[in-house]
């Protein structure tokens, strides 16, 4: 079996010629002028919204408090300064105070969005980038800005390494733990209009900073789904668990006007099989044959599709379904565009904590084992349910 791909694999990485607003925004946080929050965090909301993630965790036996606080300000905003330093989980509920949300607040600027105006940028992709997309990076920004948890981010809006600790902080002298985070704070831009559902997703890694690191050495990740309903979906590894724990991916809900987080799905798991596939990059199929036969398989074998053209909600129907298999291929004309950082890893970390398999798109090898040598580097992956993986490497891979 051949890991080589039939034509040269082009990487990605940006060029220096790009031009100089391409991820002009400057990871401030600073919030939406049109749509403020406040209906989101009024009469307690915010504050009971953070206890009941906060305690959801506790009850996953999280082992270190302040990874508490950097997953909880993910799904409620800036985690209080009263996480720091460290305190034993049993106490963090009654030492956790919010004042904005970035899941719930992103909520709220979805919403709110009518017009599909452009901010007269790029991102690192080249992409055309909407207000909403800055907005909600700014979101996020605020949020991990605050939590006094975090020492360096970067998102797709945000490509590069940008300091997120408070003023106060001296990065060299405390202790922590801190962490990092790669995120892409609104995953499905361009089918937006359409009313499809859109996401956020969240790698988080020990440390201060992201390069040079791999998905394995992620601590935690998520992702958010903003649809007919808001769910947050989050990977825990055994190592951030306390008494060696296993691995697990489980599921929260935005309940009760934005006031509190349910839990919805104890365990997500992925079967090892399920007939049920979503293709993506469907234009490398006219020059990259293997992919061509590996998407005729699946037709003449029956398989249920299922794409919308996000990768949020793609993989998330997996995890709805408890399996199936996402795909998505470059080839010299279609290139890849998915980023290891901003998207891969993260959600990587979600597949495998739940029982199934990735892998690199022409390399028989889990993406959570792949260098972020790049803030911008691009591949193709493929996702899914064990069975589903490798059948994909029987035909991908094959000389």
């Amino acid at each position: 079996m051949s890991s080589a791909p039939s034509f040269p694999h082009i990487s990605g990485h940006r060029s220096a010629a790009e031009p100089h607003n391409h991820g002009i925004n400057t990871g401030s946080g600073a919030s939406c002028h049109v749509h403020t929050y406040s209906a989101a965090d009024e009469n307690g909301k915010a504050v009971s919204r953070d206890e009941s993630l906060t305690n959801i965790l506790i009850s996953k036996n999280v082992k270190d408090s302040r990874l508490i606080g950097a997953i909880v300000s993910l799904g409620e905003g800036p985690a209080t300064k009263a996480l720091y330093p460290p305190i034993s989980p049993t106490r963090i509920c009654t030492h956790v105070h919010r004042v904005s949300t970035a899941t719930a607040h992103i909520d709220v600027l979805l919403q709110n969005y009518v017009e599909h105006t452009y901010a007269g940028s790029q991102n690192s992709s080249g992409d055309e980038q909407l207000h909403l997309d800055i907005d909600c990076d700014n979101a996020v920004f605020d949020a991990i800005r605050e939590s006094g948890v975090f020492a360096t981010a970067a998102s797709e809006e945000t490509p590069q390494e940008t300091n997120v600790m408070p003023a106060h902080v001296d990065r060299d002298d405390e202790d922590g733990p801190w962490y990092s985070l790669g995120f892409d704070p609104l995953d499905g831009s361009s089918i937006i209009d359409a009313n499809f559902s859109v996401g956020s997703i969240f790698g988080i890694w020990p440390g201060t900073k992201l390069l040079g690191r791999t998905g394995r050495e992620q601590v935690a990740s998520a992702v958010s789904v903003y649809g007919p309903r808001t769910t947050f979906l989050i990977a825990l590894p055994s190592q951030s668990r306390e008494d060696g724990e296993p691995d697990v991916t489980f599921e929260v809900t935005l309940v009760k006007d934005r006031s509190h987080w349910e839990m919805s799905r104890d365990c997500v798991e992925l079967k090892p099989e399920k007939k049920v596939f979503a293709p993506g990059n469907l234009r490398a199929t006219n020059d990259n044959v293997k992919y061509d036969a590996l998407v005729k398989h699946w037709i003449s074998e029956r398989y249920t599709l299922r794409y919308s053209g996000g990768m949020v909600p793609d993989v998330y129907h997996m995890f709805a379904k408890s399996g199936g298999v996402f795909s998505n291929v470059s080839s010299e004309k279609a290139r890849a565009k998915l980023r290891l950082l901003y998207e891969v890893a993260a959600m990587g970390l979600l597949v495998e904590c739940a029982g199934g398999s990735t892998t690199h798109e022409f390399e028989d090898k889990s993406v959570l084992d792949l260098e972020i040598d790049d803030l911008d580097k691009r591949l193709g992956v493929c996702f899914g349910s064990k069975g589903e993986v490798e059948k994909y490497k029987q035909f991908m891979f094959s000389d």
